[in-house]
């Protein structure tokens, strides 16, 4: 019998709201808008935005894990639809053509507990990691031939892990004494070997593991993209919210709201007229306490929200 992997939207109700409602109520036209989940997973935010919307309403969604656009056709609404790819594509929709855009950068709760994801140390699994695995290298793949300083360089710079070169180094040495690392059991346990201490209640290998998963997928190239593709698509008065779940992602979230939230000045031509901001913050969101006891992967998210001022 095939496992059901369940999932539990993280912000789901904020989420949303940041996208229609201005205090309590939609803001003015919100139901006839075009939106975008840039991250579909297993539709939560998607079936609620749906409910926020008139006959005329729009929600286009994207998902490069062919599981979740499997699951993507249980939603028989003429208003939806998918496309199986990421959201660094956003930017071939057309130019203010979106009246609210959500990126939810966590990895679902099925592709964490799924072992033949690859993706946790918890479980013993093939050493994929793939959001896409109908195309590309798995973390594996790329560990076969991968250099020392190529590793070290991911593992530093991805997980801010300070013992990222004695983790690299240990990885080559084990490929050449017994062969490369194929499974998550095997990393895990190499990992836990070479560090040899560690935060209180925190598995050695978490921070190897974030990094090869954000370098296979290139999730923090995306996010940039994506971001700038968001102030051609996104209307005047459109709204931009994004859930985060680590440092690494929060900060190029934060700097890239800030940049464009303030008249820019050219230094070199101090009497010209300033670039005009192109987005004002609404501020951030975390999850209740009460969101956080019942599912505890929420404890780390953020959201950040803005609005697309006139271009």
């Amino acid at each position: 019998m095939e496992t059901t992997w369940n999932h539990a939207t993280v912000l789901l109700n904020e989420a949303v709201d940041a996208l229609f409602k201005d205090g309590a109520n939609d803001f003015a036209g919100a139901a006839d808008g075009t939106y975008v989940d840039a991250t579909f997973g297993r539709g939560g935010h998607s079936r609620l935005i749906l409910s926020h919307l008139s006959p005329r309403g729009r929600l286009i969604a994207f998902d490069k894990d062919p599981q979740a656009v499997a699951e993507s056709a249980a939603i028989a609404d003429p208003r939806f639809s998918i496309r199986h790819e990421g959201f660094v594509h956003l930017g071939e929709l057309p130019v203010q053509s979106v009246t609210g855009l959500l990126m939810d950068l966590g990895v679902s709760s099925p592709q964490i507990d799924n072992p033949a994801r690859g993706f946790s140390f918890r479980f013993e699994g093939p050493l994929d990691m793939r959001m896409d695995t109908t195309r590309g290298e798995s973390v594996a793949q790329w560990l076969a031939t991968a250099e020392v300083n190529q590793i070290t360089e991911v593992i530093r710079e991805y997980g801010e892990e300070r013992f990222a070169g004695a983790i690299a180094k240990a990885i080559v040495a084990r490929r050449q004494e017994r062969g490369p690392i194929s499974t998550t059991t095997e990393l895990a346990q190499l990992v836990a070997d070479t560090v040899k201490t560690r935060e209180p209640g925190k598995d050695p290998a978490t921070r190897t593991f974030q990094a090869f998963r954000i370098f296979i997928n290139a999730e923090l190239e995306e996010l940039q993209q994506a971001l700038e593709a968001s102030l051609d698509v996104l209307q005047s008065g459109g709204r931009l919210a994004v859930i985060s779940f680590h440092s690494l992602e929060d900060r190029i979230v934060k700097q890239f709201i800030a940049k464009h939230s303030r008249d820019a000045y050219d230094r070199r031509a101090p009497f010209a007229a300033p670039k005009v901001m192109k987005l004002k913050s609404l501020g951030r969101i975390k999850p209740s306490d009460e969101e956080v006891r019942g599912n505890p992967r929420s404890r780390s998210a953020i959201m950040r929200v803005a609005i697309r001022t006139a271009a």
